[in-house]
Order: C-alpha cells, then sequence, then structure tokens
C-alpha cells in the first residue's frame, strides 16, 4: 500500500520537479538568477492531476488476476515438487 501512495505522490509532484530543473537551467542560461514570479503552478498541478488519475486507471487495468478462489500451496508428491497454484 505504501508503494502505490508513493507512487501517487512521485506522480503528482514530477511536474513541479521538472519545472523546477527548467527554471534552474533557463536562469543560468540568462543570468537572471531567480525563478519567475508567474509559474504557472495551476497548470504544473493539474497536469500532476492527470498524471495521478492516468496512474490510477493503468494501475486498477493492470492489477493481476481474480482475487477469489483457494490457493493449493507447493506440495511434494512421489519425490516431485508440485508448485503452488490458485483452484
Amino acid at each position: 500500500m505504501i508503494r502505490l501512495v508513493a507512487i501517487q505522490i512521485g506522480l503528482f509532484l514530477l511536474p513541479f520537479v521538472v519545472y523546477a530543473l527548467y527554471a534552474a537551467v533557463r536562469a543560468r542560461a540568462v543570468s537572471a538568477g531567480v525563478i519567475r514570479a508567474d509559474a504557472p503552478l495551476g497548470k504544473l498541478a493539474l497536469a500532476g492531476l492527470l498524471l495521478v488519475i492516468a496512474a490510477f486507471l493503468v494501475l486498477a487495468a493492470f492489477d493481476g488476476g481474480s482475487a477469489t478462489g483457494v490457493y493449493v500451496p507447493d506440495r511434494f508428491e512421489n519425490g516431485r515438487l508440485i508448485p503452488g497454484h490458485i483452484e
């Protein structure tokens, strides 16, 4: 669960990190020395939310198999290992 939350937080913060890198490179190139005061924070937040929503959809689509069934653990039969499976 923590992994999923960390992924969502990371995806939300990704546009802000990219903008900060862009602003740092631009500030060096222009020798302005400061980040723009009119940073597009609304657009960055929207981009972050869209990434989070897209990640939720992808995780929901590829979450694995069905959660129903009974797990049968590994076992030995006639000296051979039979792998576990879900019935």
